[in-house]
Order: structure tokens, then sequence, then C-alpha cells
């Protein structure tokens, strides 16, 4: 039976993803060839009512006053720790998440997501600009060698729109409930401290399977073997 392939749920709205994706890369360098990305964000009325459509909700509960304040210190302290520049955006009225994540969306299509996706998070981590605006958006692509109006218009496609539900879907039935969120198999790891076990449980995953406690690598040097007790000879 083929094994899933791992996940990672991100969202451009978390500073937690977004260190999260950063310290993933520097403990596994070739993470989103073997790992599937996935985008998860804060939906908005038509694709909450596409999601229940299909039996599926964003089971992520919005945080309170408090509980925003206190993110506030605790990225600036860990950033800090991490040495990742950060400066703190300010989202303005009601982003519309849509945008740049189906823009993300798109872009995997022309095989720039990874390009794309750190275009946007540099600008909204360590520059504080909207994501969500369209001149800044379009600026995004155009700097990785994107053309701006096919990412704009994918936030309108029905395709993109449709493959975004999809994710989000995938998000429900994989209990997602923050990002970033990671999927192995059976196991679940949730937030930017679980990293580092996520790397390790995933390494493990792919070690050569043993055969009776035999490595793969030596039996395909000594070849066929028996279970006779030394020096058997009946």
């Amino acid at each position: 039976m083929t094994r899933r392939v791992p996940r990672l749920y991100f969202n451009f709205r978390s500073p937690y993803s977004w260190m999260a994706v950063r310290r993933l890369r520097e403990l596994l360098p070739d993470a989103d060839r073997r790992i599937a990305f996935r985008p998860y964000w804060d939906a908005d009325d038509a694709t909450v009512k596409a999601l229940a459509d299909r039996d599926a909700e964003i089971l992520y509960t919005p945080m309170s006053k408090a509980k925003h304040l206190y993110i506030l210190g605790d990225t600036k302290r860990i950033s800090a720790r991490l040495g990742y520049p950060m400066r703190w955006p300010v989202d303005i009225g009601e982003p519309w998440w849509e945008r740049p994540h189906l823009a993300w969306v798109r872009a995997t299509h022309l095989g720039a997501g990874r390009e794309f996706y750190d275009a946007v998070t540099a600008a909204r981590w360590e520059r504080a600009e909207n994501v969500c605006d369209e001149d800044v958006l379009a600026k995004l692509a155009v700097s990785v060698g994107l053309d701006a109006d096919d990412l704009l218009a994918a936030a309108h496609d029905e395709d993109i729109k449709a493959e975004g539900v999809g994710a989000l879907v995938d998000a429900y039935h994989d209990d997602v409930f923050g990002a970033p969120y990671f999927k192995l198999g059976r196991q679940r790891f949730w937030g930017l401290d679980r990293v580092a076990d996520f790397v390790a449980a995933l390494q493990r995953s792919e070690d050569p399977d043993p055969v009776d406690g035999v490595p793969a690598e030596a039996l395909d040097r000594v070849g066929g073997y028996d279970r006779d007790t030394a020096g058997g000879c009946g």
C-alpha cells in the first residue's frame, strides 16, 4: 500500500506558521519536495458555504483580544531567539485571505509555489505589508516572474477556488484546527514547537524497513538467507 505524502498546512496570516516553515527548511532543506504544502486560511462566507456543501467546516476558533496581545509578545521573543527579523503587520478592516492563498495555488500550477510563498511571507512578516491588497500582491507576483493579473484572477477562478476548498476539506478530515499543522500518517503535530518532532518522525518513517531485524542494505549484500540455527546441517 502506498503511504500518504506528509502534509503541512500553512497560513499566511499566522506568524507561527511563517516561523515554522522557515525552521522546517533549516532542518530539512528539501522539505518542499518531500512534504505536500496545503493552504489553510480564514475563509469568507462563500468558501464556508462550499465547505458546508461537502459536510466540512473550518475548525479554527477566532482568538480573544487577550490571546492576541499575548501572541504579539510571544512571537517577538521567539523570532529574536531564532534570529528572524520580524515586523508585525497591522491588518486593517477585514482582509480577504482568499486572495493570497488562492494566488499561491495558482503559483504552484506555474511551478513557482515556493518562490511566491517566500515573497508573500517576506512581505508580511519582514516588511509588514498588507498581502491581501491587490497592488501589493501584484508586485509580489512580478517579483518572482509571474503575471500579476493571472495571480489576482485566481481568487475568482472557479477551478482554483474548488481546489482551495478541496484543501480545506482535507484539513477538516485531518482534524486541522490551526496552523502550522503537520500530518504524517496517523501522527499529528501542531505548532512551531513541534517542527523538530515532525522532522524526526518523518526521517524515521523513511528509514529502510528491517526484515526480522536485518537492515535492508545488509540483505542487499548477503542475498537470501535461512532461519536455521548456526551450524545446522539437517
